[in-house]
């Protein structure tokens, strides 16, 4: 049998092999790689978990939260060499191609990052296999590291 407007197969009598719409395949590909690349790497990851909480982010902010969670250091004892080091990764690497995949839109002027249009498809991709992939960096992403009563 044929495949309908959907892109699903229909039911097969047996008669003929089941072969999917390429169109639906090439779609249904290009999301998940989308999302995948998108979370490949964990300063990318670790940004996505961001916008969980917060839909709008400085680029310093966010680079002192990263390198807070890689140093296992709360903000406040980031060094500014390590800042300046997560800085320079997100500015030059991860936010073009999170910008790129229309995940984050960086506002250049502002040097703020926010939700985009595909924010939501990788954050749901997130949420469903959050923990899976690393829960204590979705755990500290989505929290405040520094408590007041330390600084």
């Amino acid at each position: 049998m044929g495949n309908n407007s959907s892109g699903e197969a229909e039911p097969n009598d047996g008669s003929k092999p089941h072969v999917p719409n390429p169109e639906a395949i090439a779609d249904a590909v290009l999301k998940l790689d989308h999302v995948h690349d998108a979370l490949g790497h964990p300063r990318r990851r670790y940004l996505c978990y961001t916008l969980l909480e917060r839909t709008e982010w400085s680029l310093t902010d966010l680079a002192t939260n990263i390198a807070a969670w890689e140093g296992d250091v709360p903000e406040h004892e980031v060094r500014p060499d390590e800042r300046t080091a997560v800085y320079v990764s997100l500015y030059h690497n991860h936010v073009p191609n999170l910008v790129e995949r229309r995940v984050v839109a960086y506002d250049e002027t502002t040097e703020t990052l926010s939700a985009a249009e595909n924010t939501q498809q990788v954050l749901a991709a997130l949420e469903g296999i959050g923990a899976s992939l690393n829960g204590a960096q979705e755990t500290h992403a989505r929290s405040e590291i520094d408590d007041e009563s330390t600084r």
